[in-house]
């Protein structure tokens, strides 16, 4: 096998350490196999980062172990052997670091930042912004949610495509969830925290992605990280109106169709064509001719996609 799990990482790494210019990564969730969308993020991931020169990696987002579906990991790393879209570090799987996010937490505790909530989802309703209920109940951590405190205050951050984004923690969002009650770890926090050890400096994801942003940049603020770039792509949507995912059952992509897909991602990110060849070499001519004016900066892609 190409990839292999590396070894936890020992400890958390110190603030002000040296940082490269530019560390990408495309970071999956196994709760299905990869899809067109999928590709479109991976593709721009990967291109973005060796147009400056910078290192690549892969990271499976896997925290919520009951959700991960039987096969999608194998899915995953076929799909990117197929697409020849190779990683400049081992991957990593978040469900063996487990230990490293109970450590935040744990530190997040003691500079009083966090606390336990016992509220139920029927208990909040339709309700998406936590009243804070339980912030001042001072609940035992045991068997229970763990939410991270917010200030009433607005966070900002210029998307590269989307433009100017923002937020007040207190109103828009509320004290959010870091650990559920059945111990899965929510991907707010496992995202920042392997964010920051993995040395990311610039996250291309998809724009359903963009209301979180606001949570993990508190988050970052709060352990001391650093300000990560953003760039969230318009979304590629079924003939339904609904942006491809798992939950529409969007058609798994066939690494066997790797340069025609590859061929399609990259119109569809509005690129100059490339020649039908082996992905590699396809790659290596996106990455020479890669520029991010031209795609599209809209919240989803014009036309329908499979």
């Amino acid at each position: 096998m190409l990839f292999n799990n590396p070894p936890l990482t020992p400890s958390l790494q110190q603030k002000g350490d040296n940082r490269m210019a530019y560390v990408g990564r495309f970071a999956p969730s196994p709760t299905g196999p990869l899809h067109f969308g999928s590709l479109l993020t991976a593709v721009a991931s990967y291109c973005d980062a060796k147009a400056q020169q910078g290192q690549w990696f892969v990271r499976i987002e896997d925290t919520d172990i009951p959700r991960i579906y039987p096969g999608s990991e194998q899915h995953i790393l076929e799909c990117l052997e197929a697409f020849q879209l190779y990683p400049d570090a081992e991957i990593i799987f978040q469900k063996d670091r487990l230990d490293l996010y109970e450590a935040v937490i744990d530190q997040l505790h003691v500079a009083g930042q966090v606390y336990a909530c016992a509220c139920t989802r029927k208990m909040l309703g339709s309700n998406h912004i936590y009243a804070g209920t339980c912030r001042n109940l001072s609940l035992a951590f045991e068997q229970q949610a763990i939410r991270v405190k917010v200030e009433d205050q607005s966070i900002c951050f210029q998307d590269r495509l989307q433009g100017q984004h923002c937020s007040n923690l207190k109103e828009d969002l509320g004290d959010f969830v870091l650990k559920r009650r059945d111990g899965i770890i929510n991907y707010q926090l496992a995202v920042v925290v392997d964010d920051y050890l993995q040395g990311i400096t610039h996250v291309v994801r998809g724009a359903d992605l963009l209301d979180n942003t606001e949570r993990q940049i508190w988050l970052a603020q709060l352990l001391g990280y650093p300000t990560l770039s953003y760039m969230h792509l318009p979304l590629a949507m079924n003939a339904q109106g609904q942006k491809l995912s798992k939950q529409n059952l969007a058609q798994a992509l066939d690494p066997k169709q790797a340069p025609e897909l590859l061929q399609q991602a990259l119109l569809a990110l509005h690129q100059p064509a490339v020649a039908l060849d082996r992905p590699e070499i396809m790659l290596q001519q996106a990455v020479a001719q890669w520029n991010t004016d031209l795609i599209p900066h809209s919240i989803e892609l014009e036309g329908h996609f499979l």
